[in-house]
């Protein structure tokens, strides 16, 4: 699991949208950003968590907030997820998985007795200036915003 906690600078990054384009945390640099990373597209709790946040896209960006999504998968698969779900936002594709090492949020997990490198979903709430608000290991899927409204005391 994750080594930053609330208070931490984020750690920079550059990665590839659904588009193609690069983007860089700094790009966000006076915004405030939801940063969630999720295992992959098209299962059940990845699908619930994107739809959530996707249905309540407006009232996170009337409360000045952006959110990007990151997962392993390829920028196609994104664009095909997105298209599907009408995900209103970017996904990254982090198929090396080097933004999730240096958030922490890749390694060895557990399932069914049967141990594997993985994504752990987690969330991450970055302030205007860069710094981490809050960390969610526990994500709720289907209430995600919910869960973050709480939290954030929205």
């Amino acid at each position: 699991m994750t080594h930053l906690v609330k208070g931490d600078k984020a750690p920079d990054f550059e990665g590839i949208i659904e588009t193609g384009k690069k983007i860089k945390l700094s790009d966000y640099k006076g915004k405030k950003l939801i940063l969630y990373f999720y295992p992959k597209d098209f299962t059940s709790g990845c699908t619930l968590e994107a739809e959530n946040l996707s249905e309540n896209f407006d009232f996170w960006k009337n409360n000045g907030y952006d959110i990007i999504g990151i997962s392993p998968d390829s920028v196609e698969r994104h664009v095909k997820f997105k298209e599907k779900h009408n995900i209103p936002y970017h996904l990254i594709a982090d198929t090396e998985k080097e933004i999730a090492s240096v958030y922490g949020v890749y390694g060895k997990k557990k399932m069914y007795g049967r141990e594997y490198m993985g994504i752990f979903r987690t969330t991450f709430v970055i302030d205007e200036e860069g710094t981490i608000v809050l960390v969610v290991k526990k994500v709720k899927t289907k209430e995600h915003t919910d869960q973050l409204k709480k939290l954030l005391e929205l």
